[in-house]
């Protein structure tokens, strides 16, 4: 049997069909807006999330003056919640305390009585323990709501109105900064110092078309709560701050303590901002236990008010800036602070604005909120002026007006018909008490009339002239930079600038492996290997069968070790990377990206600063400069050209003044340095000439000093008469001094 299905009811109409990409789009960008107008983006002109400005408004309401009472953070809460803000109670809450944390906010704009969290990261406690009241800020972003300076809205249920946006006396959306993250959007502003903006404010004033260039002269840089230090370059802030995107470099403020006996502790006294310390301790320490922190010892936190971090070093030797330098590379004592400007400009359209453009939005409100407070006087004025002036007519019939009044059963319209009376003036006349009848009373009067004639006359004025309106907003901002700015405590600047140390990424990476001498062997067949120590028996090596001993290098872990080979190229390995001295170590070609047929010519320790005497089997060669040798990767760096058939037979240190080179056909030349050139790469110069063979070997060596050579016994010989071999670049030579060796070799080089 089917099942019988109930048609709708006629009261729900008919159904119609919905495409469901259309519905989701619709309702999706519904969500959106809501989510970008009405949470996560703030207003430009005051800075402030809706949540915000309802908690605010709703403390004026309950008249939580900075003078006045505190009062329990529950009952804030509860009346922003039911007349304003139809939330959690726990977001509400959190958006309170936020607000009176002074870790978190550069000006409170809530004044906390209680636990309110603390910078480790505790959470503030249950809002039926904690009290508050609006702070001198809050009431200046508040000052003049109830003279029309705003518009006002219904709120969620229609019973309340609230205010659109405040009338801001103060520059609050950069003074405090702001975070959030809308659809598809998002922002991230830091913030800066009141004094500074007002400063900046008061150039735009004079001069409209500033550039972000000369207002980054009077605002550097974010004023953060916890201090710190930003390393950024000036034109990088400025390229922020002219396109509203970008970031800051910030690190933490240190200093060295001396503790006796040449040792020192460092002690970090200001963390990054938004950086939970107990987090920041914890992760230190991690870091501590993995070692991958070997310059630091130990570190401990004795803060108690102020941020007391104690780091203490491995040794008394190791330098605080490196130290230093290694935890601003690993932990968050270094942070980027973004600064992404994406606000609602005029409260209604998101849009990312430069620091010029933030200013100028703020200053128009300022503007406008003058004018309306202005108007609003004038006609609170207007209306006072009317009564007074029915007051004096009262003064001058006195008689009159209380005879109407006792004895017309409608006063009102008798004493208009008779003294030509608005109703206003009417009704103000009957609404006097006796007592103001008095002689003093009537001089009272005349004395306020003529004080607010002329303060009418003053509005009327103001609000006939752009040029008087800023010059009473440029009035107001150095008022507030009197009462905020650098020569007040809470407005002293506690971010600071400095530039980042240079060239500090090389020492850096040596400190950070521990220092261990080794020595490096390298085999005929091109096994290389790292044994820890300094070998002196390197008979008792063992290789491979059919292997031997190349060359054994003594290094310490934080060395360079260059290889030459035969193809022209060096290559550069970290000793402290190469196998270990268990086995026989791997095959340096599994290291490198180098030809099958290349070879291994010589192993040494780099030395900065030190030039080499490079050269080939076809006897061409030069000098090179170490330093220009150098290049970490696996292609390493071809430094001399080789043509086919020929290959690199020699890479000698330059310590000395005079060249020796010696051929296969054993015939040896003996020339000044100076005549070879210095290059960074080539084919070289010919160092001797050859009718038959290439080149054997060659080396520098200081010509007062003698030729100095070793034969295969390791036995040293010096030739101290030189005249027999010595010419110039280029000639073949004369046969060597009897005993030189059959190898056709000066010896160990390095």
């Amino acid at each position: 049997m089917g099942r019988r299905v109930t048609p709708p009811p006629d009261s729900q109409g008919p159904i119609e069909p919905v495409n469901l990409r259309d519905a989701l789009e619709e309702r999706y960008l519904a969500y959106a807006l809501s989510t970008i107008m009405h949470r996560a983006l703030p207003d430009v002109r005051d800075g402030l999330k809706p949540v915000h400005r309802r908690l605010l408004y709703a403390m004026q309401q309950l008249r939580l003056s900075p003078q006045g009472e505190f009062r329990k953070c529950a009952k804030i809460v509860g009346d922003t919640m039911g007349n304003f803000h139809p939330h959690g109670n726990q977001a509400i809450y959190d958006a309170l305390a936020r607000l009176a944390q002074d870790f978190s906010v550069r000006y409170p704009l809530i004044d906390g009585q209680g636990n309110f969290g603390n910078i480790d990261g505790d959470n503030p406690a249950a809002d039926r323990y904690t009290e508050a009241r609006l702070t001198e800020v809050a009431a200046r972003l508040l000052e003049g709501i109830d003279e029309d300076t705003v518009d006002f809205r219904a709120n969620y249920d229609g019973r309340e109105q609230e205010p659109t946006v405040l009338p801001a006396n103060f520059p609050n959306l950069l003074a405090n900064g702001s975070s959030g993250i809308a659809v598809g959007m998002a922002t991230n502003i830091p913030p800066h110092n009141a004094g500074e903006l007002c400063d900046a404010a008061l150039h735009l004033i004079k001069f409209p078309n500033a550039t972000a260039d000369k207002l980054v002269d009077f605002v550097p840089g974010p004023d953060l709560p916890t201090g710190g230090i930003i390393v950024e370059p000036r034109d990088q802030i400025v390229e922020a701050y002219k396109t509203g995107r970008g970031s800051f470099r910030l690190r933490a403020r240190w200093d060295t303590e001396d503790t006796g006996r040449g040792t020192y502790q460092i002690v970090v006294t200001e963390i990054p901002f938004q950086i939970p310390k107990a987090r920041l301790v914890a992760r230190i320490a991690e870091l501590l236990l993995q070692k991958k922190l070997p310059l630091l010892a130990d570190v401990r936190d004795e803060s108690t008010e102020e941020v007391r971090l104690i780091l203490e070093p491995k040794s008394r030797t190791v330098d605080p800036l490196l130290l230093m330098e290694s935890l601003f590379k690993l932990t968050e004592l270094e942070t980027r602070v973004p600064l992404n400007m994406n606000v609602l400009s005029r409260g209604q359209v998101p849009n990312v604005l430069s620091l010029r453009q933030v200013l100028r939005e703020w200053l128009d409100h300022r503007q406008v909120v003058l004018v309306r407070r202005s108007t609003f006087r004038l006609a609170k004025i207007d209306h006072r002026l009317e009564v007074l002036d029915g007051y004096l007519i009262v003064y001058l019939n006195i008689d009159k007006v209380i005879k109407i009044i006792r004895e017309k059963e409608e006063p009102k319209p008798a004493l208009m018909r008779a003294f030509k009376l608005s109703d206003v003036q009417a009704e103000a006349i009957l609404n006097m008490r006796l007592r103001a009848l008095r002689k003093l009373e009537e001089m009272e009067i005349g004395r306020e009339h003529a004080a607010l004639t002329a303060e009418r006359k003053e509005l009327k004025a103001l609000l006939a002239s752009a040029d008087k309106q800023w010059k009473r907003i440029a009035d107001e901002i150095k008022t507030l930079k009197d009462d905020f700015g650098q020569k007040t405590a809470l407005g002293r600047r506690r971010t600071t600038f400095a530039e980042a140390p240079q060239g500090v990424e090389t020492d850096l990476a040596e400190a950070m492996i521990e220092k261990e001498p080794v020595t490096i062997v390298l085999s005929e067949k091109g096994w290389l290997r790292a044994i820890r120590g300094h070998q002196t028996e390197l008979e008792s090596l063992t290789f491979k069968e059919g292997d031997r001993l190349k060359r054994a290098v003594k290094a310490q872990t934080t060395d360079t070790v260059l290889l030459f080979a035969t193809n022209g190229r060096f290559y550069a390995f970290g000793a402290d990377k190469l196998p270990g001295g268990r086995g026989h170590g791997e095959p340096f070609r599994l290291m490198i990206d180098i030809e099958e047929a290349a070879d291994a010519v010589e192993l040494f320790v780099h030395e900065p600063g030190r030039k080499l005497l490079v050269a080939g089997t076809s006897g061409h060669g030069f000098i090179v400069a170490e330093d220009e040798v150098l290049a970490m990767t696996r292609k390493g760096k071809q430094v001399l050209n080789v043509e086919a058939g020929t290959e690199a037979i020699v890479c000698t240190p330059v310590d000395g003044d005079s060249v020796a080179v010696i051929g296969d056909n054993r015939k040896l030349l003996l020339f000044p340095l100076k005549e070879l050139p210095k290059m960074p790469r080539g084919k070289g110069v010919r160092l001797q000439r050859y009718k038959d063979g290439g080149l054997a070997d060659a080396k520098i060596f200081n010509k007062k000093e003698g030729l100095i050579y070793i034969d295969a016994a390791g036995r040293s010989f010096t030739v101290t008469e030189l005249r027999d071999w010595w010419g110039a670049r280029a000639q073949a030579g004369r046969l060597p001094p009897k005993g030189f060796p059959k190898s056709n070799s000066f010896g160990a080089k390095f």
